[in-house]
Parts: C-alpha cells; sequence; structure tokens
C-alpha cells in the first residue's frame, strides 16, 4: 500500500513539474479532451420520431415487458427440452430469484433513461422544438421517468445544460413524482385533443394519453413514496379525486367501452384505445403457441410464455375446458375447433383452402385439445394430442419448471393471428383500465359508486353484476381485463399481493420485500455515486 502512495505522489510531482515548465498553456480547440457537452439538436422534428421509435421496444417479450408480467401470478415460461432454458432466465424472474446481473434489468434501465435523455435534449431551449414537439417530449419523457421509478425506486436525471461530465441528480419518491407530474402537465396543455375512434391519431400522445398516465401515477403515488422507506403509504383523498376527474375528462372526449372484447386488439378503430404504439405484436401471439399452430406466415410458434392455473381459474367458466361454445366468459377466450371461412370480416388472407389463416387459432387462453384449419385434431411433435395441459409437470409427473413436455401450461393469446401475425400496433393505454382507476379511486376515497363502476364494466363484457365491491374484487377484475397487458406487477404491488406465495416462487422468497423494487445495475452504481442500491440487494 505504501510504495503505490508514493509512486503516486511521485507522479503527482512530475506531473507539476511538468506543466510549471509550460511556457503554453493555452488549450486549443481541437484538443482531444475538449468537450463543450450538449449544445442543442439541429433537427427536433427527427429526434421526435426518434424517440417515438424508441418507445417501439414495448413490443418485446423480455426486458420491462418480462419484468411487469413474468415476475407476476400471469407469466411462466418453463423449460421444454433445450427450448427456454437460457441460463434459468425465465424461472429466475417468476420465482423472485434474480440478481444482479440480469439482462432483463439492466436494459430497462439503460433504455428508459436513455428515452429520458432524448426527450430532455428535444425540450432544452437550445434546440428550439415547436410547442407541439415539446409536448410530445414531455409525455415521453413524463412516461419514461415513471417506468424507471415504478421499477427501480430512484431516477437518475441528466441535466442538459451542465457538461456531459456531471454527475446526474437521482430523484425518489415524492421528488420524483412531482417531476413526472409537471411533465404531464405541460402534456396535457400541448397536446392534440383527439376523439375516441380516430386511432389513427393516437400512435402519438394525446391530452387522453397525459391524463391516463397522470391517473396511473397518481393511483401508486402513496406507493413510490413509501417505496424506500419500507412503509405501506396510504392514498391521499385529493389524489383519488384528481384521478376520478381525470377519467372522466377522458370519458368527456368520448372514449368508452367497446362490446367485443377481442376486437379490441384488432388493427382497427375503436372507442377503448388511447394510446397504441408501431411494437409488433408478434411476441405476444407467438410466444405461447406450439410448434404446430402454424399459418402461411408463420411456420409455428415458439412454445414458451404460459400462465397459471389459479390465473385461469379467476374467470368465470369451466375449469377444464374453453372449447368455444363451451359456456365460459368472453374474457377467457376460447378454442375453435376448425377455421372460419375466407372472407370473414377483419380476417387476412386465403391460403388454407377456403379457410381464413390463423382462424382455428383461439383467443385469450387455451386449454385441451387444438384443432388445424380444416377440423383435424392436431399432434404435437412426438404424435401426441397437442392438448394443453393445467399443470406443469416434468418427466416423472413431479411438479417442476425444467424438463416439461411441449403441452404443459395454458397458453394465452390477446392478439390473434387471423387479424394478421405480426401487425404493429400494440395497444398501451385503453379506456376499461381508465375505469377501473375510476373504481379503485372510489373504492379508495369512499366516494362515488365503486361498484356501479365495475358493474358498467362487467355488463358490457357479459358477466353477472358482483353486489358490494372489496379490494380482493377489484384486482381480480383488473386481472381479468388487462391480462398480458404489462400492468400486473404494478397492479399486485398495490393491492398488497406481489409478495404472495404461487406456484414455483421460491420458497424464502415469499414475503421478501426486497423484490418490490429491481436492483440497480452495478454500471450504473459505479457511474453515478448519486444511485444507492435498493435495499436488500
Amino acid at each position: 500500500m505504501k510504495r503505490r502512495q508514493v509512486k503516486f505522489y511521485v507522479m503527482t510531482l512530475l506531473s507539476v513539474v511538468g506543466l510549471s515548465s509550460c511556457t503554453d498553456l493555452e488549450i486549443e480547440e481541437s484538443d482531444s479532451f475538449i468537450d463543450e457537452g450538449f449544445q442543442g439538436l439541429e433537427n427536433t422534428a427527427s429526434a421526435v420520431n426518434q424517440m417515438y421509435s424508441g418507445v417501439s421496444r414495448l413490443g418485446d417479450q423480455a426486458n420491462i415487458y418480462a419484468l411487469r408480467e413474468v415476475t407476476s401470478d400471469a407469466l411462466l415460461i418453463p423449460t421444454r427440452g433445450a427450448d427456454w432454458g437460457d441460463n434459468g432466465r425465465w424461472r429466475k424472474l417468476h420465482q423472485h430469484e434474480w440478481g444482479l446481473e440480469e439482462q432483463d434489468i439492466i436494459t430497462p434501465f439503460d433504455n428508459w433513461n436513455a428515452s429520458q435523455l432524448a426527450a430532455s435534449q428535444i425540450l432544452d431551449e437550445r434546440s428550439g422544438a415547436t410547442p407541439g414537439e415539446a409536448a410530445d417530449a414531455y409525455f415521453i419523457r413524463a412516461y419514461s421517468m415513471w417506468s424507471i421509478l415504478d421499477l427501480f425506486g430512484q431516477v437518475p436525471i441528466r441535466d442538459t445544460q451542465l457538461p456531459t461530465t456531471a454527475i446526474p441528480e437521482v430523484f425518489t419518491g415524492a421528488a420524483a413524482v412531482d417531476l413526472i407530474i409537471a411533465d404531464l402537465d405541460a402534456a396535457i396543455l400541448g397536446l392534440p385533443a383527439v376523439a375516441a375512434g380516430n386511432t389513427d391519431a393516437m400512435n402519438r400522445g394525446t391530452q387522453a394519453a397525459a391524463r391516463f398516465l397522470k391517473a396511473k401515477v397518481l393511483l401508486n403515488r402513496h406507493i413510490y413514496d413509501a417505496q424506500l422507506t419500507g412503509g405501506g403509504g396510504t392514498p391521499a383523498a385529493a389524489d383519488m379525486a384528481e384521478v376520478i376527474s381525470l377519467v372522466d375528462a377522458i370519458a368527456a372526449e368520448g372514449y368508452a367501452l367497446e362490446a367485443d372484447y377481442f376486437n379490441i386488439f384488432r388493427n382497427t378503430s375503436d372507442t377503448e384505445t388511447i394510446w397504441w404504439t408501431e411494437s409488433g405484436v408478434g411476441n405476444r401471439i407467438w410466444n405461447g403457441l406450439h410448434y404446430n399452430l402454424t399459418t402461411p406466415e408463420q411456420a409455428g410458434g415458439w412454445n414458451g410464455f404460459s400462465t397459471l392455473a389459479e390465473y385461469f381459474d379467476m374467470f368465470e367458466g369451466d375449469p377444464n375446458s374453453n372449447l368455444e361454445g363451451s359456456g365460459q366468459e368472453e374474457r377467457r377466450g376460447f378454442v375453435p375447433t376448425e377455421g372460419v371461412a375466407a372472407g370473414a370480416e377483419g380476417t387476412v388472407d386465403d391460403d388454407n383452402d377456403g379457410i381464413a389463416d390463423g382462424s382455428n387459432i383461439g383467443f385469450g387462453f387455451l386449454l385441451g385439445q387444438q384443432y388445424g384449419p380444416d377440423g383435424t385434431a392436431l399432434e404435437d411433435r412426438q404424435g401426441g394430442p397437442l392438448s394443453f395441459s393445467r399443470e406443469f409437470v416434468d418427466g416423472d409427473g413431479a411438479p417442476n419448471l425444467i424438463n416439461n413436455s411441449e403441452v404443459t401450461g395454458i397458453r394465452v393469446i390477446k392478439y390473434n393471428p387471423r387479424f394478421g401475425g405480426f401487425t404493429n400496433h400494440s395497444i398501451q393505454f385503453r379506456y376499461a383500465d381508465a375505469l377501473l382507476m375510476k373504481a379503485e379511486a372510489e373504492l379508495r376515497s369512499g366516494t362515488g359508486n365503486a361498484t356501479a363502476t365495475i358493474n358498467e364494466l362487467r355488463t358490457v363484457r357479459g358477466v353477472a353484476p358482483i353486489g358490494d365491491l372489496d379490494e380482493a374484487e377489484l384486482l381480480e377484475e383488473r386481472g381479468k381485463e388487462l391480462f398480458v397487458e404489462g400492468w400486473r406487477r404494478n397492479d399486485m404491488i398495490r393491492f398488497g399481493q406481489y409478495l404472495r406465495q404461487w406456484e414455483f416462487k421460491g420458497d424464502t422468497e415469499t414475503a421478501n420485500d426486497t423484490r418490490l423494487l429491481f436492483p440497480i445495475p452495478l454500471p450504473q452504481l459505479l457511474a453515478n455515486p448519486n444511485l444507492q442500491q435498493n435495499p436488500g440487494y
């Protein structure tokens, strides 16, 4: 240790001598270590386009989507032979046994901080953005900051006016929420008011989209305030009142529930969609379907993503079947016993002898025997029935997430290949969620009529009204309405259910509040001393 200190002192002395003997200390503009920092953008319109292009990552099945859904009771990915092992990547998320080096944790932190910085550069006065461009930047910056806060509890903010060597300031809890709300208020003032049904204009920010996100942030504010303190938090009455007001303002623009649930998830106009992104829906379709469920544009599914039987059982209907016509509720979906005739409304081209492409593939939750376009019962690759089971078991029949067969697990499909297997139209915000947020704000504040609000949704979805709403029923309703739309982790945390036991969660992870947040990636901790590792990591 002493030798290293002596060497350091000698090198320092030599540096001082070298500087004192230099007769010209003027810094030349061409010197390589000169960094003027950010000086403004030359083309803000192009920057806005690139910013929205970055948001298309929401179509990924990994990274932020995996953190939001696979870490909950909604999705899991067993290892089937050599498929989906990935060094335990997917199993660790579902079992709450992730570590510090998971790529699905590192990538979202990097990506959404990059989106936030891109928006800040547009908003820098030296860039000269138009009011409309600035409003878009406020919206995406708010969404980016909220994504980081929700997952990591700490939001590093780089001031574009400072040198690039400046250490970003870090905001947590109430301070971070205040920044997000301020951006959303600015976005609401500057974004266009787009009436319901004008879906083509909703792939960018609108007043309704900004109001939706503000309601989401306010609904969770008490959670974010307590993230790093271990407290439970209590929602403020004023926040709940504003949630109700924001949802009412969205409804005033004509946004309303659609009667045909699965038609919402098509590339068509509807009154429910508030914000969609140009993200491919192929991952949502093919990541769970079996290899032998094919269409002319896709040789087969990837046979991975599935759901727990306990999630499927939340819905009304036969726990062992969801064949078309078997009486289950609409949102659970159905398994068709054959395809439909070519030319059926909304379907893609006919390449199947008069049968619409992909129309033999079901909607919602797929359980039991699957069928080909002509009604033939399909087989798996070993020649056995292609019949999806409720259980995840290994070759010995024991519950397990490894050594599964090709047919274990109920599959989930919300977008359907009969409407196009790789459409770039992924819905992020929709009115049904807004209505559910209103019901929750009414329930938590004791104002309005939360039960009536929920029954408005249930009536449209064709299920019987409930008598008296409580938190458990509300969380279940959110689970049934919004399955695999990226909200499950957020909802379970807010309702105090994220730390409960579910099938295959690690035994030591139940009630482990370390898992309420993900760890700050180690490279970020090294680069920014203002960041502190989250508790428990």
